[in-house]
């Protein structure tokens, strides 16, 4: 018994050892510090989240969301928040993203108190981590100083699907820079998620693996009962309905309740459940589950995704309006 323990603390001390290298050395703790009069930019940011918060709780996970598309897209450079024909929000995986209003609506706020000073990609990364404090979340420091890209294309969007195996997704996020310890933290966000029964009644529940009628054999029976009888009939009527990602009772607040369901076969998007089916991730699944790590790992997580090839100094812009360049 001594002997797991140990292993599994090495483990854990080496993953974190991992999620605490890095980063972008232009990048800086209160870097808005005195530019913006005497307004404090990061608590301006905060206040306008909490007011949302207040009135629509799932804009937790609009903004992990965004912030995930954002990020794993040529970097936290803003390119998502762009309007026009072509651009990042155009492209498929993007069409159901949230959000974009609370982000301009911070933005607005700061241009009024000081004009051209704060990046729309710094508000999305500070946004995020003051939407997931007020979700149960575990505070946390970021570094800021980003500059808007002047770029914004479709094509460059490329995505992990839903139904991606463990191995896909951690070798997605290893393009990114980030460890399969990621990985699984990263999807952690899905504590706050949902999806609509769209999306999984062909991979899951009536055409697993190509087959009509089959169920993916991954997924608890009895979850899987409940789904094809009440939430996703198989009838086009119920495309949009929507399926949580975690326990109802849990899907507003940022906990480890999502990896206890991986645990038990209830995981609801085959790229979630695959995490535990495959042995390489499994054990950071059941480490999660079983110890109160999460809270303190996950923001460290969020912070590695924040400082993907970001810009800083004199490069890109500061947008006047983050749904256009200047």
């Amino acid at each position: 018994m001594a002997m797991r323990v140990s292993t599994a603390a090495l483990m854990v001390a080496a993953a974190v050892l991992g999620l605490a290298g890095g980063g972008h050395a232009q990048l800086q703790n209160g870097f808005y510090k005195g530019k913006c009069g005497a307004n404090d930019v990061e608590a301006v940011v905060q206040g306008v989240v909490r007011a949302r918060f207040v009135r629509d709780a799932p804009i937790v996970a609009y903004l992990l969301r965004m912030q995930f598309h954002e990020c794993a897209v040529n970097g936290c450079d803003g390119g998502l928040l762009i309007d026009g024909p072509g651009t990042e929000k155009t492209a498929s995986p993007n069409l159901s993203v949230k959000g974009y209003d609370l982000i301009a609506d911070i933005k607005a706020e700061l241009e009024r108190r000081c004009p051209g000073v704060v990046s729309c990609s710094d508000i999305q990364i500070l946004a995020t981590r003051d939407a997931v404090a007020l979700a149960g979340g575990q505070p946390y420091p970021v570094r800021t100083g980003r500059r808007d890209r002047r770029q914004s294309r479709a094509s460059d969007v490329v995505l992990p699907a839903p139904d991606s195996t463990a191995a896909q997704s951690v070798a997605y996020f290893g393009k990114l820079g980030l460890s399969a310890f990621d990985t699984v933290l990263l999807l952690g966000a899905h504590t706050v998620g949902a999806t609509h029964c769209s999306v999984i009644k062909d991979s899951r529940l009536y055409r697993y693996g190509g087959r009509a009628g089959a169920t993916d054999p991954a997924l608890d029976p009895y979850y899987a009962f409940v789904y094809k009888t009440w939430v996703c009939p198989n009838t086009a009527a119920s495309d949009g309905n929507v399926v949580f990602l975690d326990d109802q009772w849990s899907a507003l607040r940022v906990d480890s309740n999502y990896y206890k369901l991986l645990q038990r076969h209830r995981g609801v998007l085959p790229c979630d459940q695959s995490l535990y089916g495959d042995a390489s991730t499994r054990w950071i699944v059941d480490l999660l589950a079983n110890s109160d790590l999460f809270p303190k790992l996950f923001p460290q997580a969020l912070i590695k995704l924040s400082e993907v090839n970001v810009l800083t100094g004199a490069q890109g812009e500061i947008r006047k309006v983050c749904s256009k360049f200047n």
